[in-house]
């Protein structure tokens, strides 16, 4: 770890580059994807387990009263995305395809993602009661309103249909955990004590959902099927986007006068989309359409905002550490003129 930081390598980046590496070299298959389904599966479920251990009940009430920070959230997922994949129709045909513009399109008008929202949150000591609630209502919405955006924005031969296995999902792995964290909160305390098992869930739940990620993409030839020309464009496309996100969702929480914690929520919460939302709605808002080129901006995207929101956790961990020790030494400081 002292090499890393004299290097000044972030642990954390490199975690997730081995599990790229993993995923490309060894993806699984069969029997092993459902294993790593069910693995991301119950690691996500212990993760909101101690999310919810950690949290003071106030703590988590008030993360429900937070109406400024989950409205802004909202709007930026359900309102601004959507306008900037609108605008992006000007780049047809000179820089995408109709079918890769079909596909940005698609991936503007998805949901905030819950496990890694939150996660990031957690690393870089933000409101982790806020992105909770934050990141869980925009996937309980975005079962009804994606695909009514969907139909009102978009040419689909596909029904769109709203499957209540989705609400369901999301209780079961999500909230239930969260809620059985706050019950026994008191006999999990003595976990809570060591740092180093909250830093294992969150970083470890991320790199499964990373791997599963990648995984998917290798199993399923997404990137066979697209010229190396085109792929840069989305790449492009999609960097463009995530960046435009980030700044205004940081000048906007700024403007709106949020502290610090709730500019990390509504910067994680508010830029990223879902893979695990939008895969499984594809495959019925799409029926007919090229499914593999149509979610090809989305993997894209999905593995793009992974790797550049982990470095943004990381950095602000970092400097969140450097305010505590600074602050532990001034009040030392304090303490020895006193005495």
């Amino acid at each position: 770890m002292q090499l890393l930081a004299k290097f000044r390598i972030d642990a954390f980046m490199l975690g997730l580059l081995a599990a790229v590496l993993v995923a490309v070299v060894l993806p699984a298959r069969g029997d092993a994807a459902g294993v790593l389904s069910w693995a991301t599966k119950i690691a996500i479920g212990i993760l909101f387990l101690l999310y919810g251990a950690r949290l003071k009940p106030r703590e988590a009430l008030d993360g429900l009263k937070h109406w400024r920070l989950h409205s802004s959230v909202l709007a930026v997922t359900y309102l601004v995305f959507p306008l900037i994949g609108l605008a992006l129709r000007l780049l047809v045909p000179s820089v995408l395809t109709d079918d890769l513009y079909t596909g940005v399109l698609y991936l503007c008008l998805l949901p905030s993602t819950v496990q890694s929202s939150i996660a990031f949150t957690s690393i870089a000591r933000g409101n982790v009661a806020g992105a909770v609630v934050s990141a869980s209502l925009s996937n309980l919405l975005g079962v009804f309103v994606t695909p009514l955006l969907v139909m009102l924005l978009m040419d689909t031969t596909g029904q769109a249909t709203v499957s209540m296995g989705s609400i369901v999902a999301i209780v079961l792995q999500l909230l239930l955990p969260f809620l059985a964290g706050q019950v026994l909160r008191k006999p999990l305390q003595v976990l809570m004590r060591h740092a180093t098992v909250t830093k294992v869930v969150d970083r470890g739940s991320v790199y499964l959902v990373v791997y599963s990620a990648f995984s998917d993409s290798m199993v399923e030839h997404i990137w066979g099927g697209i010229s190396l020309l085109s792929l840069l464009a989305v790449v492009v496309v999609c960097i463009a986007v995530l960046a435009a996100v980030l700044a205004l969702t940081t000048v906007a929480s700024r403007l709106l006068g949020f502290d610090r914690g709730d500019r990390i929520v509504m910067i994680f919460c508010g830029s990223k989309k879902s893979l695990a939302s939008g895969l499984p709605m594809a495959t019925v808002l799409f029926a007919g359409h090229p499914i593999g080129l149509i979610v090809l901006p989305l993997m894209i995207f999905h593995q793009i905002q992974l790797f550049v929101c982990a470095w943004l956790a990381g950095r602000w961990e970092r400097q969140a550490d450097a305010a505590a020790e600074s602050e532990a030494a001034d009040e030392e400081s304090v303490a020895t003129e006193v005495a």
